[in-house]
């Protein structure tokens, strides 16, 4: 189930990390003066060995999703709400992240279900890498969950740093899925309606 997140998410967002960091330097960013641009080359490889995000988006919604009648999903689902549950009973901010994440992880199952109510491949699968794209933000709202409760009472700035990190992804990145969950659930058929003579 997780196989076409962890390769195409990554792929595709831990370059953009390290693009990021090289505008922190400026002009400079892409010299070796600074070893971002190390990193950056380094880390584009992977969105050429594993960036097919149109495929693995593909096998994500067109297989994975609907394997033995979606026992993989809901299993998914059902261990997000367990790390969610464990979050709610902390507090704040955890318990805010926890209800964000539960929320978000209904928009899963809600848009798995729309994009498949009629049961038709040409209308499921052609906006399949923008759901890969918001179903891995979930997936990795989950794991930065996991990563605030374990260090959930504990001091020191390596610890500090993941409770920024976490808070860091819950404010800004995960409430982009729910435009995208909007867009899924709407049924929309500009990517159906294209025609390959106006190309």
């Amino acid at each position: 189930m997780l196989t076409p997140i962890a390769k195409s998410w990554p792929s595709q967002w831990c370059v953009e990390a390290n693009s990021l960091a090289i505008q922190v330097h400026g002009g400079y960013g892409y010299t070796r003066d600074y070893n971002v641009e190390q990193l950056y080359r380094d880390n584009r490889l992977n969105s050429i060995h594993e960036g097919t995000h149109a495929i693995h988006a593909l096998d994500l919604l067109g297989r994975k999703v609907l394997i033995d009648g979606g026992r993989g999903l809901h299993l998914l689902l059902g261990k997000i709400l367990d790390t969610t549950g464990q979050a709610l009973a902390l507090g704040d901010p955890l318990a805010g992240w926890a209800t964000a994440l539960a929320s978000a992880a209904q928009r899963v199952e809600h848009t798995t279900l729309s994009l498949w109510k009629d049961g038709d491949p040409g209308a499921a699968l052609p906006n399949a890498t923008l759901y890969l794209e918001a179903v891995g933000h979930v997936v990795l709202a989950w794991i930065w969950l996991q990563q605030a409760l374990a260090v959930h009472g504990k001091a020191g700035d390596f610890y500090d740093g993941k409770r920024l990190a976490a808070r860091y992804f819950f404010h800004y990145d995960l409430p982009k899925t729910t435009p995208q969950f909007d867009l899924l659930d709407s049924g929309d058929r500009t990517t159906i309606d294209l025609d390959e003579k106006w190309l």
